[in-house]
């Protein structure tokens, strides 16, 4: 994939059926969205394109190796702070990698949850929730 201007990150939905890897972040001050369920992904290093920048979070975060050319959906949306915009991507994990999952060191914990169970939280990153909305809106609840 190519990159697609200035961005900060990129975050990842990881589905798996009807469900999604979320984590729970750390529960301490000076974090964003501390204690709320958040999606892998992160901040972008240097030269990254949003793929690239989401499967090395997601290996950091998860110990999981997922190809870049597993992504299904992509969409680029801009900051609700007034910063560089950031990407919001899907990709599907395979049957046997969930059990696959080394759980890095930032965050609580971390589980499969339906796709409802995500958008309806009221203690899930906001924005994540209207990005996966977004896409579930434009390629239907299984998409592509």
């Amino acid at each position: 994939m190519a990159a697609d201007g200035d961005f900060s990150g990129a975050k990842i939905v990881l589905k798996r059926e009807d469900r999604l890897l979320a984590y729970l972040r750390d529960d301490k001050s000076g974090i964003p969205f501390p204690g709320l369920w958040d999606l892998p992904g992160g901040g972008r290093e240097a030269g990254e394109t949003p793929a690239e920048c989401a499967m090395r979070e997601v290996e950091e975060e998860f110990g999981l190796h997922i190809p870049v050319g597993r992504i299904v959906w992509s969409r680029r949306y801009p900051s609700p702070f007034g910063g560089l915009a950031s990407h919001f991507l899907v990709a599907h994990l395979l049957a046997g990698e969930i059990e696959q999952i080394t759980f890095g060191s930032e965050g609580q914990r971390w589980r499969m949850m339906t796709v409802e169970r995500f958008l309806t939280r009221k203690d899930a990153v906001p924005d994540l929730q209207t990005r996966l909305a977004d896409y579930i809106a434009e390629c239907g609840p299984s998409g592509p």
